[in-house]
């Protein structure tokens, strides 16, 4: 059963994605949205408890119909809400994505400040984050206090409980006061982390302009305490790095409708994999074996609309491993 799986804690923002009902138009163009939960940790979360493992969000949201609405999500898809508080006196964070044709994604977001930036130290569910096996989180709820003392002694918390720590810097520059603050932002909690996950993207952006292909560049990111870093291509597939092994692992081509929460989907069913198995991390065929799989969900995640409704069942995952063999 998946409550008797190791507990994986998933801290930070929760918020709604409005998503254009017509693919491939700007935020200005469209007439009309969909309304679709959203917040990488979130979905990372719903992606763990949807492969099957023990996931539980901690994080804030407003007191109201969207923050219900999205406590409700979570305990639909199977994640523990114990840690979600609410705020009478903020709004439930709203962002506006859009895919545009030219394939780049457009945000926009509302947050004047959204309850998520208002978690303090004293709301924590201290007792879960020391139960857990392994503490994930990002980098939006670094930007502003309280929600970033929260998060450093959630962190601490964990770490000194054992966890495994796993980050996901999920750069949004927009909210952000400038590019260079979230760079240093991102990197000022970088060496804390035993597991990192970047995009090719983020890692251009936090080497200044590197190219991500490149080992020597991905390497500039290592830190000596961290025990396995993930750079993820699209459908080009995945790199892996260890101080015992490097190496790439391929990708899958599908019909891409919506690539948001695809990055979450890929983390979720790594730390699902890992929460079970914790020697992936010192054996290259196992660890090839769940990258493989966190691509292929990572891949059918992007052929639906929305990130949680679209997060894939292991079945669909082994499908299309197994069809792309043929």
């Amino acid at each position: 059963m998946a409550s008797q799986a190791p507990l994986i804690v998933s801290f930070g923002e929760m918020l709604i994605d409005f998503v254009p009902d017509v693919a491939g138009v700007s935020l200005a163009e469209s007439n009309g949205f969909i309304k679709a939960p959203g917040g990488a940790p979130a979905n990372v979360a719903c992606a763990i408890a949807k492969i099957g493992g023990n996931a539980a969000f901690i994080g804030k949201v407003g007191e109201d119909e969207f923050g219900y609405m999205l406590r409700d999500i979570l305990n639909k898809n199977g994640v523990k809400t114990e840690g979600v508080c609410f705020d009478k006196n903020a709004r439930t964070a709203l962002a506006f994505v859009t895919l545009r044709n030219d394939g780049e994604r457009e945000f926009m977001f509302y947050r004047n400040p959204s309850a998520d930036m208002l978690l303090k130290e004293s709301e924590l569910n201290m007792k879960m984050i020391k139960e857990a096996k392994i503490f994930h989180y990002g980098s939006i709820s670094l930007i502003s206090e309280p929600c970033r003392s929260a998060h450093m002694a959630a962190m601490k918390a964990a770490k000194e409980a054992g966890c495994l720590l796993s980050y996901d810097p999920n750069v949004r520059l927009p909210l952000w006061p400038s590019e260079d603050a979230a760079r240093d932002g991102i990197k000022s909690i970088w060496n804390y982390a035993d597991f990192i996950k970047v995009s090719d993207d983020e890692v251009g952006f936090l080497t200044k302009g590197g190219d991500p292909n490149k080992d020597d560049v991905v390497m500039t990111l290592w830190h000596d305490k961290l025990k396995l870093l993930v750079v993820t291509y699209g459908d080009k597939g995945s790199g892996y790095f260890s101080s015992k092994f490097k190496g790439r692992v391929p990708g899958f081509a599908v019909k891409t409708v919506d690539t948001t929460g695809a990055g979450d989907s890929f983390v979720g069913s790594f730390l699902a994999n890992l929460a079970k198995d914790p020697n992936i991390l010192a054996d290259e065929a196992k660890l090839k074996e769940a990258l493989i799989f966190s691509n292929a969900c990572g891949a059918l995640c992007t052929t639906q609309k929305g990130a949680i409704p679209a997060l894939p069942t292991p079945a669909a995952a082994q499908q299309l491993i197994k069809s792309s063999k043929k």
